[in-house]
């Protein structure tokens, strides 16, 4: 049957098995919207407040869902808009399809009214991007942006269809869901290299990251992790894989990480790092990190393999194939003064916890009331880390976070979309800085009545940078202090969202209770101390046998 261009993308994607779209309508993609009401009834569309909300809401859904994110934009500034929300998908390896509209063809090249060359704009932070001139190989070109997204080491790519192509027509017919490209198996070699490396081991701790999550990897390392007497840490994208209070589980290594996890990594003769990039925020010093610890660098990606730190045995595949077939290959070994070693580390971390320590009882206050399966998102800076160190996660992919981009402004749109994907309540840790770059989103939540509780540390500062400048540049506290007069209750109130205010612990554990059994969207105005820390924390470039623990030596 023949179909114009934008029916073609409305039924590819129907086709595809994708239910919800998140955008913002235009000029060149009025013809898609057309086809979106007309067939409204076969898939969702979620108006945001701003391309970029639409974009961090396709990421959040993909992150919750471990499914494809679907964007729509028009060109020019639609587009352009989408671009920070791509490349924080491109960074943190999250599958999403963008689409947007531009001029027609014979419009392109001549700086027409919101002309913008998206492909070349975004060609650095996408997997691969297409602009499609011919209707006949729009269906296909879709199919195979998706196939690309999915397959390996996941990622954006984004379509722009030009105007004549959506109204132009073509045949059409259906085809089955694109299946994504499956990663190489483990050789045996490398298992039976990996094999001797864990046998020569005394002190093994095994490392993951957001790769490990994405081939929903966790039991298989914990399986491992019990039977060669291991440890474990992950970075700030393994988060969630596997329970917090896991007992071989030491919690988020690096910058900010846990104490016991960081210092057992510095101190292991064996790491077994299992879809993690070894990015600055995790080694420090590269020169000095884990100098005496042999290293198995496992990862699907082999770019990622020794480009940051050296692996003394680098192996491409399938995470999961690997993993099984070293279970099932390695001997089972116990290595009990490792694990008195660590006891040691975990009892000399909790002499380091600061006491009355407001963010730090708030986030655990949160984990004791909301549902085991509650999606935690948060934005960017002190209250991300915070919420990464002490949040107790029972369940897989409910931590929705920014890590390579470090995105602030993310949370209000990957909230949402993290919510329209797992269908269940979604907690937003966020702070004053960042909730003020995309607060336009609670607009979207109120519309939708998404079941969305905001949790806002309130300290009047960009905390982290301010943290920053407290121990690095002697106080200067350049453009940190906000001295903002917003009333967050009376703004969240206005957009009709249900707000309440909190100034101490107990204050806030009554609040939250009531705003988390709110049905829709909620918000908790937290006050703290502006001179709140983060730590531990690494010192750029610096080693972790000289991390910062305390205030008494951040000050000095």
């Amino acid at each position: 049957m023949k179909l114009s261009g934008a029916e073609i993308v409305i039924e590819t994607l129907i086709e595809q098995n994708v239910k919800t779209i998140f955008g913002y309508p235009g000029g060149t993609v009025i013809d898609i919207y057309d086809q979106l009401y007309k067939k409204s009834d076969r898939i969702n569309h979620v108006l945001a407040a701003h391309e970029q909300g639409a974009a961090h809401a396709a990421d959040g859904y993909a992150r919750a869902t471990g499914e494809l994110g679907v964007v729509l934009a028009t060109s020019g500034p639609g587009a352009t808009n989408l671009v920070t929300g791509i490349a924080t998908a491109y960074l943190d390896s999250v599958p999403m399809l963008a689409i947007t509209g531009n001029v027609g063809t014979s419009m392109i090249g001549k700086d027409s009214f919101q002309e913008i060359d998206i492909t070349g704009v975004t060609l650095p932070i996408t997997k691969h991007n297409f602009i499609v001139t011919d209707v006949a190989d729009l269906a296909d070109t879709i199919r195979e942006a998706i196939r690309i997204a999915k397959s390996d080491r996941p990622g954006p790519v984004l379509v722009d269809i030009p105007k004549d192509v959506q109204n132009n027509k073509a045949e059409f017919s259906y085809k089955a869901p694109v299946a994504k490209s499956e990663p190489v198996p483990a050789s045996d070699d490398a298992v039976n290299k990996a094999c001797e490396m864990i046998a020569d081991s005394a002190r093994p701790y095994i490392y993951f990251g957001g790769g490990a999550t994405r081939a929903s990897a966790g039991a298989l390392i914990s399986e491992l992790a019990d039977k060669i007497d291991a440890v474990m840490g992950c970075s700030l994208m393994g988060l969630s894989e596997i329970p917090t209070k896991l007992d071989r589980f030491l919690g988020m290594q690096g910058m900010h990480g846990h104490y016991a996890s960081s210092k057992a990594m510095a101190k292991a003769d064996l790491i077994i790092s299992v879809g993690v990039r070894f990015s600055d925020r995790a080694t420090g010093n590269t020169a000095k990190f884990a100098t005496g610890a042999r290293k198995i660098h496992v990862d699907v990606d082999a770019a990622e393999l020794s480009k940051n730190i050296p692996a003394d045995l680098e192996v491409a595949c399938d995470i999961s194939d690997f993993l099984r077939k070293l279970i099932d290959k390695v001997d089972y070994k116990r290595n009990p003064n490792w694990m008195d070693k660590v006891a040691k580390l975990r009892e000399q971390e909790m002499e380091y916890e600061p006491d009355n320590h407001l963010p730090r009882e708030a986030i655990k206050a949160i984990a004791d009331i909301v549902d085991d399966d509650t999606e935690i998102a948060t934005d960017v800076g002190q209250h991300q880390m915070w919420t990464a160190q002490y949040y107790d996660f029972k369940k897989k992919r409910t931590w929705i976070s920014s890590g390579g981009l470090g995105t602030m402004g993310f949370g209000m749109g990957a909230a949402i979309g993290a919510s329209f994907g797992a269908g269940k309540k979604t907690v937003l840790v966020t702070g004053d800085g960042s909730f003020g770059m995309n607060l336009n989103e609670l607009a979207t939540a109120v519309t939708y009545n998404v079941p969305l509780t905001i949790v806002l540390l309130n300290n009047g500062v960009l905390g982290m940078v301010r943290q920053w400048q407290h121990i690095f540049y002697n106080d200067t506290f350049s453009n940190t202090t906000l001295s903002r007069k917003t009333d967050f209750v009376k703004f969240a109130e206005s957009f009709g969202a249900t707000a309440f205010k909190a100034e101490s612990i107990e204050e806030f554990k009554d609040v939250f209770a009531k705003a988390y059994a709110v049905e829709g969207p909620a918000l908790v105005d937290l006050r703290i101390d502006k001179d709140e820390l983060v730590l531990p924390m690494l010192k750029p470039g610096g080693s972790f046998d000289k991390l910062i623990l305390t205030r008494e030596e951040a000050e000095g």
